[in-house]
């Protein structure tokens, strides 16, 4: 038995915050969470004054194995599956040393992301808790057709998915829309499936008990989407050929049915902002802060692995990706919410994951400072726990602690 005892405990419920507080651990499991004494006693006592204990951070938008090497022509890539996985067991020791402790993986080849969910899960691997979706549904030469998930009519919908959830997928993925990073693909602002082809990857997963993940750029995509009963929108930016244009009765039909919507905000924001121009980027944000305003819900993700203006959108800057939730207006407690509790709801984890409670996952960092007052104290990291299990940013380690 472990109790980790800091200055403040963030329990991930909305508003609860525990003075003095501390956490009783038994292996991989939360046994209680309360004021300081109230766990009894413990072999290993941790003290962190001045410090923060709060849920482990959920990045509801990766790709660890994103590879962007595949030649359009020959349809080849010059990464083996061997070297590419081993990239993404790097990709994942780092988004675990940003804090993030639950990962949704939301598109791979041959099914890698499996290999490397099961092999953290075994101790094999230092990373997150990852929730894969493998290879996603898209049409012949769609967005990220590379990955292998090629399906143009309903038969073919059924047997890509199918496929995936036989080789052990957690969620299915499917590009409603097209995409900005596939030469050749439909663009942004043009649907590759119907209403009626999304609710066959729905009602394959559904009857698995899986949840669906739809990449939705463009207006009608979007649409389709929410008729479909997908459970999360990615991106949702409503894209035009002229650019994002939020559409005001669209964003309420996605709050009214409860749909998540993770916008993918990232750390390389600002950088894009500089290439691309401020008036497209504004125009992104705006509509972010108008879609919570509408009470959509939203939930962090930062669509690491892709590059962005000639800048990589690195698996450790996911605090980055939540100083832009700030920049368009959304306080620290709701930021903090929407990247543990909300982002491990909508990921469909949220019984073991997301806050810290009694009989969940002892999934926690500790900070030094104060993220409610200051967001970028999450990067002030002094402990994260996967599973019970201690690991930084050089991968595993044993915290100082005293008997108690």
């Amino acid at each position: 038995m472990r109790i980790i005892r800091a200055a403040r405990v963030l329990t991930g419920r909305p508003g609860e915050v525990i003075a003095d507080g501390e956490v009783l651990i038994d292996g991989a499991t939360i046994v209680s969470v309360g004021p300081r004494g109230s766990a009894g006693e413990a072999g290993e006592v941790v003290e962190l004054p001045g410090h923060t204990v709060l849920p482990g951070l959920v990045d509801a938008h990766v790709h660890l194995g994103f590879d962007a090497t595949v030649d359009p022509v020959t349809r080849h890539s010059a990464e083996n599956d061997h070297h590419l996985l081993l990239r993404m067991a790097e990709n994942a020791r780092k988004l675990v040393s940003a804090g993030v402790t639950t990962a949704r993986d939301l598109g791979g080849r041959d099914f890698l992301d499996l290999a490397l969910r099961d092999a953290i899960e075994e101790g094999l691997a230092v990373g997150p808790h990852l929730v894969a979706a493998t290879r996603p549904i898209t049409i012949t030469g769609g967005h990220c057709w590379y990955m292998g998930g090629e399906a143009d009519d309903e038969v073919a919908i059924r047997r890509v998915a199918r496929e995936n959830l036989r080789a052990g997928a957690d969620c299915l993925k499917v590009m409603a829309s097209g995409g900005q990073m596939t030469p050749g693909a439909p663009p942004s602002w043009v649907p590759q499936y119907t209403t009626e082809q999304l609710r066959v990857v729905v009602e394959e997963a559904g009857a698995r008990g899986r949840s669906v993940a739809a990449h939705a750029h463009a207006h009608a995509a979007i649409r389709s989407a929410i008729e479909a009963g997908v459970t999360t929108i990615e991106h949702c930016s409503f894209f035009t050929p002229s650019g994002h244009r939020y559409d005001a009765k669209l964003a309420d039909l996605v709050a009214a049915g409860g749909t998540y919507v993770c916008p993918t905000l990232h750390g390389v924001f600002w950088r894009s902002r500089e290439v691309l121009g401020a008036e497209m980027l504004d125009d992104w944000l705006s509509g972010v802060a108008a879609m919570r305003e509408a009470g959509v819900r939203l939930i962090a993700g930062t669509d690491a692995g892709f590059v962005s203006s000639g800048v990589a959108n690195r698996t450790d800057a996911f605090v980055a990706s939540l100083e832009v939730f700030a920049e368009a207006g959304f306080g620290n407690a709701e930021i903090i919410e929407l990247a543990t509790v909300r982002a491990a709801d909508a990921c469909g984890v949220g019984e073991v994951a997301g806050s810290l409670e009694a009989g969940k996952r002892a999934d926690l960092i500790a900070v030094a400072g104060d993220p409610l007052t200051r967001l970028s104290d999450l990067r002030n990291l002094a402990l994260v726990l996967v599973s019970g299990r201690s690991v930084n940013q050089t991968g595993v380690d044993t915290v100082t602690s005293s008997a108690g």
